[in-house]
């Protein structure tokens, strides 16, 4: 008989997750909201491994549900505070790299940014020393951080390093182009008094000035890329510092390649005005496809760059699969 009961105890399935942790695993804010509203009591449920809504929430990178939870300001203390079966904190499971990637976003560097933005994100949520120092192994929500995102670290670099070499290729490309339009006037100089043949021309002054912005932003971009270079790719570097550098880097790019190309149509609208006037805008049109090319292909990541800049909170990019 007893061992009848032994069997059946060693044979029982694991306990099944209820219907509020599965959604708040898989970001379903509306199921989480009606099921509190309805069973209140459902808010202290929690799975095999000891986790509760919250502890999953910040686990499985649901922003959307963290900050429903968040708003309801229900039962702080008791919620919040609550530990897995390793001593893990909402601030530990956080800072925990886990096998998925939620974010999906190109480039480990942007991935290292939204992480650090969503650890410091469930830090500032409540106030200072409010989740427990360190789980059972002895360690600290950063010190699980440092270790579980050291090969996002070295990715990211890595990425960064190859994305800025490519585009500072370019941008000394373009520098020393510029540098060699902005020098030379189309038309020559006049020997008497040593001004521009052309300067009075409209055509003349969008040379002039599109050279020289072609060559402030190439300069500018160039000096961005070679700064990202030489960085030491710190952990705390991926949060602000790396990804605005490469943002004012590409975005000096794009307007460099955008000037120069102007000042090559401009510089030969003189040429052209005269004797193939009508054929002028067809060549000036094919001469701007390969910035258009170009813009196509970078403006994906431009965007994100700005998504990831100027978000305060990472957003979830899809569910977790079951």
């Amino acid at each position: 008989m007893g061992g009848e009961m032994t069997d059946k105890k060693i044979h029982e399935p694991p306990k099944k997750e209820s219907a509020i942790l599965i959604a708040a695993k898989n970001g379903v804010t509306e199921i989480v909201d009606k099921i509190l509203e309805l069973f209140p009591v459902a808010i202290h449920d929690m799975n095999v491994d000891k986790k509760n809504i919250v502890l999953l929430a910040v686990e499985n990178r649901q922003p959307h549900v963290y900050r429903y939870l968040h708003k309801r300001n229900i039962l702080v203390d008791s919620v919040f505070r609550k530990v897995d079966k390793d001593g893990n904190s909402a601030l530990h499971l956080a800072a925990k790299l886990g096998d998925y990637k939620p974010w999906l976003i190109p480039g480990a560097a942007l991935q290292m940014q939204w992480e650090i933005k969503w650890y410091e994100f469930v830090k500032d949520s409540m106030p200072p020393h409010f989740f427990p120092r360190c789980n059972k192994a002895g360690k600290t929500a950063k010190d699980m951080f440092t270790e579980t995102h050291q090969e996002l670290v070295n990715n990211g670099g890595e990425w960064l390093t190859n994305t800025s070499e490519s585009c500072s290729v370019v941008a000394a490309l373009i520098a020393t182009v510029a540098f060699s339009t902005a020098s030379t006037f189309p038309g020559g100089i006049k020997q008497d008094s040593g001004t521009p043949t052309l300067e009075n021309q409209p055509a003349f002054d969008v040379f002039a000035i599109s050279s020289l912005v072609a060559l402030s932003f190439s300069v500018t971009s160039l000096i961005m890329f070679l700064s990202i270079l030489t960085s030491r790719y710190q952990e705390r570097d991926f949060g602000r510092d790396l990804p605005r550098k490469l943002l004012v880097g590409l975005t000096s790019l794009f307007v460099s390649i955008a000037s120069i190309l102007l000042s090559f149509c401009a510089g030969h609208f003189f040429v052209l005005k005269d004797k193939l006037k009508y054929a002028a805008f067809p060549v000036y049109t094919v001469t701007c496809l390969p910035i258009t090319f170009f813009a196509v292909a970078q403006f994906p990541l431009y965007f994100d760059l700005i998504w990831t800049t100027f978000k305060k909170v990472p957003q979830r990019s899809y569910k977790v699969v079951l």
